[in-house]
């Protein structure tokens, strides 16, 4: 049974950072040989994926709104994905989900599809008070 797990999340005031957690377990193949990705939602908003990294050469992809202010990484030790978030904005708010198991382009973060990523979390609420 596939669990993918995110943690993490809370209240912090706008300018301060965060660091998401997510954990992957029972994935068919070893972690390691996932691409891992990131992806939020607002509150009466689209989806929107945010970064993502390749399992091969640890290359990453950011969207837009948040290069340069958030970080992800992994430790395939651990079979852990991370995400820190610095420089955080009000407009930063929303549930925040980890994905295991698709591209890692700036073409599967914009996509909508839910099966853009194999498998998907229950995420973690980030909310920035401004």
């Amino acid at each position: 049974q596939v669990q993918v797990v995110e943690s993490g999340g809370g209240l912090v005031q706008a300018g301060g950072s965060l660091r998401l957690t997510c954990t992957a377990s029972g994935l068919p193949s070893p972690f390691y040989r996932y691409n891992m990705g990131w992806f939020r939602q607002a509150p009466g908003k689209e989806r929107e994926g945010i970064s993502c990294i390749e399992w091969n050469d640890l290359s990453t992809v950011y969207s837009d709104s948040v290069k340069g202010r958030f970080t992800i990484s992994r430790d395939n030790a651990k079979n852990t994905l991370y995400l820190q978030m610095n420089s955080l904005k009000s407009e930063d708010t929303g549930m925040y989900y980890c994905a295991a198991g698709g591209p890692c382009t700036i073409q599967a973060l914009a996509s909508r599809r839910n099966t853009v990523f194999d498998y998907w979390g229950q995420g973690t609420q980030v909310t920035v008070s401004s």
